[in-house]
């Protein structure tokens, strides 16, 4: 699969989980740490939550695009939200591993339109397309 990349953001992280992320282009610089859960202090923000706000930001983009591009969805309402849950664990065959839930909330927006604007933006979403096939997302609508 050729892709052709008309965009490229670059982030750097120093000292891993417990240390610092900067993007180059935003001035975003955050103090990175693990959460109790994994045994850290939790005092900063770390790569789980950056992923989540990172695929529930895209997939709105992706669901805007799908409704610009196909007149039989529905228009994507201006309040729109998606809340992502990102998991990690161990996996059975070893290492760690990701779970995601998208929760989408489309105030005004019938239902069954809903969850079909919410199934055409997985197929344009970037993050979808990468996770397909590799790691378990539940995408609800409420």
């Amino acid at each position: 699969m050729a892709i052709s990349p008309v965009y490229t953001a670059k982030g750097t992280a120093t000292g891993g989980r417990n240390g610092r992320g900067t993007v180059e282009e935003s001035g975003l610089d955050l103090t990175l740490a693990t959460p109790p859960a994994l045994g850290g202090d939790g005092k900063g923000s770390n790569p789980e939550q950056l992923f989540a706000v990172g695929y529930a930001a895209c997939y709105i983009g992706a669901m805007q695009f799908a409704a610009g591009q196909d007149d039989s969805l529905a228009k994507v309402p201006a309040d729109i939200s998606v809340d992502a849950s990102v998991g990690i664990g161990p996996r059975a065959e070893g290492g760690f591993g990701l779970t995601v839930t998208l929760s989408v909330k489309m105030p005004g927006v019938e239902r069954t339109e809903a969850e079909r604007l919410a199934e055409a933006g997985h197929k344009i979403c970037p993050y979808s397309n990468a996770l397909r096939g590799n790691v378990e997302v539940t995408t609800e609508v409420v």
